[in-house]
């Protein structure tokens, strides 16, 4: 093999092409920052695989001006039906929970190959190509830089450096090994079966439908077009180590558990797998970052991982977009494993202990999954604080970050109002009574800060050094809905929202020597007088 051939150098390599590696390239260069972006497989995703869109993924696509095509592209679910041994137990009414806190109060089934089609399309069109068949194979890390070798659809070796590198390669990832950063954790015993098949029965179309037995479960996703499902269930023990199962070798087991009157016409992808819980033991390696499924690896349960490697994108882009441009400090690139690693270990016990649960072979677990799941579940739908709980938690809206080094509250707010740490909470609002309303998150911008004021003024001009970062919004106290009383926001009251959406300072009176003290903790001192991100 011939020696490596030297290219030029990079600010950010982001290696991997999957959802999250797309959405941190997309987000860089709304930043003004162009990055490289290389992948070992040959092509985009052609398996729907990981197929669960929640509100806060959709809430960050409306930015990017693609929430709508992601909805036509496929099927809001507005609700998750339970059956027990056959027999309807139960339903989750999802659309009704979150009307009042996103504009989006579901969960959008759409598959990872059109959330990859739909991000790359936009990386396209601004000027970035996916380098496919390039394989990271050396990493070795400088004071300044990273030096990689790639090898190359040719099966050449090419030697270059980045600033900064991103591991966007999935469980396997080469970023996290060549970093020798430990994956704790283990894998199930179960192995899986999903496949996409046609298919009539008695399940509720148009929503999750949640098969309960005695020995584990089946989900059922819709899928676009009539009598098109996801199957998702675990391979019977009869059948494990076949090298040739075929999705005609479980149907007689679906139709045994279900005790329902399943009919399937066809079935276009069958595969099965195994799964496991796992998580980076940390985040951030000096120059280098591991995102999703590099970072952490989880169960299926609640339709989660995705998501997360696209919220984990978010969090860093805005971060090394400001640390790229010159604006901020790289010490505020900390504050990406800081808040990221705390969401990635309480989702991994919580999906662990959820779908442990699910699988029990234990007696009295099964009894309870069976019996008191559905009940309890119906039980809970009827009081509107657990309700509201539960949504949060599904579709990623309540995920916080109030002990964060970039979250300070200041005095001026009840104890119940949105904190800094949280997310900006969705509302409508009317410039005047009996004007039409409009959604809050319509005068967020998320390639900078947003100042968002009530019963105040905003500042007189921007902080000293920070021009282009900051925008100012004021809620019209004509136009006052009741959500502001629901969510305890009073007036006077201001919040500073990050680009990712989340408060960072936050309190009643403003203060413009607060603001200003605020910028210069989580960016560093003043360094330019225009933002190159914005400029």
């Amino acid at each position: 093999m011939s020696a490596p051939r030297p290219s030029a150098a990079t600010e950010v390599l982001i290696v991997g092409a999957g959802p999250t590696g797309l959405m941190l390239a997309n987000q860089l260069v709304r930043r003004g920052v162009r990055p490289r972006i290389i992948e070992r497989h040959e092509g985009p995703a052609r398996q729907t695989r990981a197929l669960g869109v929640q509100a806060r993924t959709l809430e960050i696509y409306e930015h990017l001006g693609i929430a709508q095509r992601a909805i036509e592209l496929g099927t809001p679910s507005m609700g998750m039906q339970m059956w027990r041994n056959g027999k309807f137990a139960a339903r989750v009414p999802v659309g009704d929970i979150g009307r009042d806190q996103t504009p989006y109060p579901y969960i959008l089934i759409l598959g990872q190959d059109d959330n990859e089609r739909l991000l790359g399309e936009i990386l396209q069109r601004a000027g970035i190509r996916v380098e496919w068949n390039t394989e990271l194979v050396g990493l070795t890390q400088e004071n300044e830089r990273v030096r990689v070798t790639l090898k190359r659809p040719d099966a050449t070796l090419e030697e270059t450096t980045a600033a900064w590198v991103a591991g966007c390669d999935g469980a396997r990832s080469a970023v996290r090994e060549f970093n020798r950063i430990p994956f704790v954790g283990a894998p199930y015993e179960h192995v899986f079966y999903v496949a996409d098949a046609r298919m009539t029965g008695p399940m509720a179309p148009g929503e999750v439908n949640v098969y309960l037995w005695p020995r584990g479960f089946h989900l059922f996703f819709p899928l676009r077009g009539p009598e098109h499902w996801r199957l998702v269930g675990i391979v019977p023990e009869d059948l494990l180590g076949r090298e040739d199962l075929t999705f005609e070798d479980v149907v007689p087991s679906i139709q045994r558990e279900a005790r329902s009157s399943l009919s399937f016409q066809e079935c276009t992808w069958f595969s099965t797998y195994r799964i496991a819980h796992r998580r980076a033991e940390r985040f951030r390696e000096r120059r280098c970052f591991v995102l999703g499924d590099a970072a952490h690896i989880h169960s299926p349960v609640g339709a989660q991982g995705m998501n997360t490697g696209l919220q984990d994108a978010y969090n860093l882009a805005w971060k090394l977009g400001l640390v790229v441009s010159g604006v901020a400090d790289p010490s505020l690139l900390d504050t990406y494993a800081e808040e990221r690693e705390a969401v990635a270990q309480r989702l991994l016990a919580t999906t662990d202990r959820v779908f442990s649960f699910l699988v029990s072979k234990n007696r009295l677990a099964q009894a309870a999954r069976l019996q008191l799941l559905p009940r309890g579940l119906a039980l809970a739908m009827g009081i509107g604080r657990l309700r509201k709980a539960a949504f949060r938690t599904i579709s990623q809206t309540g995920i916080r970050y109030r002990k964060s080094s970039l979250s300070v509250t200041l005095a001026g707010l009840p104890r119940e109002a949105p904190q800094a740490g949280d997310r900006f909470p969705w509302f409508e609002v009317r410039e005047s009574p009996g004007q039409p309303a409009r959604g809050i998150f319509a005068d967020l911008d998320d390639t900078r800060f947003t100042l968002v004021v009530r019963g105040q003024p905003g500042l007189p001009s921007d902080p000293p050094g920070r021009s282009g970062l900051l925008r100012t919004t004021t809620i019209p106290e004509a136009g006052v809905e009741p959500s502001l009383e629901r969510l305890h926001i009073p007036s006077p009251s201001f919040f500073l929202v990050r680009p990712d959406g989340y408060i960072g300072l936050c309190g009643g009176r403003l203060d413009p020597q607060e603001v200003a003290r605020y910028f210069d903790r989580v960016l560093g001192g003043p360094r330019h007088s225009d933002s190159p991100a914005n400029a």
